[in-house]
């Protein structure tokens, strides 16, 4: 008898991470991946931290063939209402049968206890794909498995607003300074992934304006429209 694959949702912000993570999901036989679970923030409808836009995630989305699970945010945003719309989630998951929500989180060790304590009771497991592996080694694992990705905001108290634009490649990597995780997991850089193992086919974007909020510098993108569009 086929064991039954588990039914799971993975937390996805558009970067490299949680793309990862769903090439890792895609190759274990256990997992069936069947969404992917986004905050938004309720204003502009851009991706929480990240301030991608939403057309450029659900063109991700497309990419892969799945559904995204949207959360809309206001920003700021107390945990309380967090939790409020956490627990919708939930409630969704679990009447469509999902059994897992994984994270793309590497070694951040409070936010996988506050990510477990959340799911703890309600069914649902936490999963954490790419957990407590080498960053540097991961990194470039990524890089040389195919992943594809832009440096779309970074922390001005880790790195200037002048590493945005730049690709995720292994120049990047060398070049980074020696205090900041390969893989920016202490949140140094988030970036927007554009070619994936999985992708129907890559994305292009036109990188736009550079614009500051909260000690953060964010690049402004949009896709591209390809010849065959």
């Amino acid at each position: 008898m086929l064991r039954k694959r588990a039914r799971t949702i993975l937390a996805w912000s558009g970067g490299k991470d949680s793309a990862w993570s769903a090439v890792t999901l895609a190759r274990d036989p256990s997992v069936e991946l069947v969404g992917l679970l986004t905050t938004t923030r309720e204003g502009d409808g851009r991706v929480v931290m990240h301030r991608t836009p939403r057309a450029a995630l659900l063109a991700q989305a497309q990419a892969l063939g799945l559904p995204v699970w949207e959360v809309a945010l206001p920003d700021p945003c107390p945990n309380a209402v967090y939790e409020v719309k956490m627990g919708d989630v939930i409630a969704r998951a679990r009447a469509e049968q999902i059994e897992a929500i994984a994270f793309g989180d590497l070694f951040l060790a409070d936010l996988r206890a506050y990510r477990e304590d959340m799911l703890r009771g309600t069914g649902l497991r936490a999963v954490f794909p790419l957990w407590g592996q080498d960053t540097g080694a991961l990194a470039r694992a990524m890089i040389a498995g195919g992943l594809r990705a832009t440096v779309v905001a970074v922390d001005l108290a880790r790195l200037s607003a002048a590493w945005l634009g730049r690709e995720f490649d292994r120049d990047f990597l060398a070049e980074l300074p020696a205090d900041v995780d390969p893989c920016g997991e202490r949140g140094e850089f988030h970036t927007f992934v554009t070619d994936l193992p999985g992708f129907a086919r890559p994305l292009a974007l036109n990188r736009g304006d550079v614009f500051e909020r909260d000690g953060h510098a964010f690049l402004d993108v949009a896709l591209a429209a390809r010849p065959d569009d």
